[in-house]
């Protein structure tokens, strides 16, 4: 896949648009200290373009696992599904936190699939999780996204 280049200008727009948060595990890169990358969420290789609608920030670990990928299958029904689309849908509508705050859970057939493909709860992503919990910083408000 070939890196296409995003304007400057279009660059500070989806920064507004998505924030601080990766638009899949909603990692918030102030607590990283680790800058979120803008992706593709209709990947390239499957005919996705590089324009506004078509762009979001996630984590590196959560844009090299989704690659290429557009659907996925969901665990429970077996059936392909299209991956959560962070620009369009609201995360809410797909996923949910464990009741200690430390885990997503995908509560539809976009969500599980999701969760399942892009490995959402890494195991040093839950650790990350307990930290900022403790903190307070975790988890997010998610009421408000998509």
């Amino acid at each position: 896949m070939s890196r296409r280049y995003i304007p400057v200008q279009l660059m500070a727009q989806i920064l507004v648009d998505a924030g601080h948060r990766c638009g899949y595990c909603q990692t918030d890169e102030r607590f990283t200290g680790s800058l979120l990358s803008i992706e593709h969420i209709q990947p390239i290789a499957a005919g996705g373009s590089t324009d506004r609608l078509n762009l979001w920030r996630s984590c590196r670990e959560c844009n090299e696992r989704k690659g290429a990928q557009h659907t996925a299958l969901d665990p429970d029904t077996g059936e392909r599904v299209a991956l959560y689309n962070p620009r369009t849908q609201r995360w809410g509508d797909h996923f949910l936190w464990s009741n200690d705050g430390f885990f997503i859970i995908g509560v539809t057939p976009i969500g599980r699939a999701t969760v399942l493909a892009l490995d959402l709860n890494r195991p040093h992503q839950v650790i990350a999780r307990r930290h900022w919990t403790i903190v307070g910083w975790h988890p997010p408000d998610c009421s408000e996204l998509g």
